[in-house]
């Protein structure tokens, strides 16, 4: 099934035509709108709904004839389809001029309207519209709770939200323990739960009103606690392709539990961020996780990140990437007191502190301005303290995005 909007001011004539296309039971409207777009409102429109086909009343000749020409340039294949009250010879000419192929008007013929529709098809078979939309979507997973996982991702969203031209979606889906929007301290009715309740409507308007901007970040928060709630794949999905064609980056802070929902966006991550620290339950735990994304295939796309990192750690890096069979992409250093002033202030980390920059350097690294290193190697300890036989795959460069 096709998915089409309705531009047309002329209420009546948009109702007769959304029965008509109805009737057809071969594209669903998503969108109406009672009013021509441009600029910024139509990018908006057009990222929020998608549509493959645009019905546009040629009411206002002018004002039709620029928005079909900014519909071309701002989501070329998208198909637009005149429509009027009667058969304008005219307007048909100057649409055929502009380049609409198709022209439709009141009363709306059943067979001419299926006929139609089916034609616009076969286009849209041939030549799929093509929307902008951003493969930049990371997930920060913890190997267990406490690791610290939360202020990593919303650290690095903000240091990613400062890169010029970067705008940002943090959207925390730990429905168990989401701290993310106590760490701002947004007090909002909205959740990330709203927003899969309204997926399958959403526009850009509701979603406005659902997150919480600070300068080029927008954060969605879990919310109240809220046990047993279910976001289904298929909401996951509608989000996920909203969030892609309106953010330039987008982070996702998972609850660790790998529920369906949490698995769903771990496919969708162009990279896994998973958080750890140097201690034996966090390690074991995240082998675990690790051999469940291997066997998903995931593993080209994980990093593994090490918190509270100390100079001279029990168990160093090199014994890390050991047990992991993987390299660790970035180590924090253990900044307790700044964490807790970030916290109190309702803030990200110092930006000029050791940790502050460490973000900064992984938000660079994964925005594309710069590469990371793999950190040098020790040997021998970790052999003594978990003396257990390894296996898995050896220890690739994963540093690549």
């Amino acid at each position: 099934m096709l998915s089409g909007a309705i531009i047309c001011p002329d209420q009546k004539l948009a109702q007769d035509l959304k029965q008509a296309l109805g009737d057809t039971h071969r594209i669903a409207i998503v969108r109406t709108v009672a009013r021509y777009l441009n600029g910024l409102d139509l990018v908006r429109f057009l990222r929020a709904a998608a549509p493959e086909v645009i019905f546009l009343s040629v009411q206002s000749r002018r004002e039709a004839l620029d928005t079909a020409q900014a519909i071309v340039t701002q989501a070329p294949g998208t198909q637009i389809v005149a429509v009027d009250r009667a058969c304008d010879p005219e307007a048909l000419m100057e649409t055929m001029q502009a380049g609409i192929r198709e022209f439709m008007y009141s009363p709306f013929d059943a067979e001419l309207t299926l006929q139609a529709v089916e034609r616009l098809a076969q286009i849209l078979e041939r030549h799929p519209p093509s929307i902008e939309s951003s493969e930049s979507l990371f997930a920060f997973l913890p190997s267990k709770a406490g690791v610290g996982c939360s202020t990593v991702a919303l650290n690095t969203s903000v240091a990613l939200a400062q890169i010029r031209e970067t705008k940002v979606l943090l959207a925390d889906f730990d429905l168990n323990c989401g701290i993310i929007g106590f760490m701002l301290q947004i007090e909002s009715p909205y959740s990330v739960m709203s927003a899969a309740e309204n997926a399958h409507e959403m526009d850009e308007d509701l979603w406005q009103r659902l997150v919480t901007t600070r300068g080029n970040l927008d954060i969605l928060p879990a919310g109240k606690l809220a046990p047993g709630f279910r976001i289904e794949p298929a909401q996951i999905r509608h989000m996920l392709e909203f969030a892609r064609r309106n953010y330039q980056a987008i982070c996702i802070d998972l609850s660790g539990i790998l529920e369906k929902f949490s698995v769903e966006i771990l496919h969708e991550a162009k990279q896994i961020f998973l958080v750890c620290t140097p201690e034996v339950p966090s390690l074991h735990l995240a082998r675990e996780k690790l051999r469940f994304l291997r066997s998903l295939d995931l593993e080209s796309r994980i990093r593994v990140v090490m918190n509270r990192a100390t100079k001279n750690p029990l168990i160093p890096n090199s014994e890390v990437e050991k047990l992991l069979a993987m390299p660790v992409y970035m180590s924090f250093p253990n900044d307790y007191q700044g964490v807790h002033k970030a916290l109190t202030s309702g803030k990200q980390v110092n930006k000029a502190s050791e940790m502050g920059k460490g973000f900064q350097e992984l938000a660079r690294a994964i925005s594309g301005s710069k590469k990371s290193v793999v950190e040098n190697k020790e040997h021998g300890l970790l052999e003594m303290i978990l003396p257990r036989k390894r296996t898995g795959t050896s220890p690739q460069s994963v540093l690549s995005s």
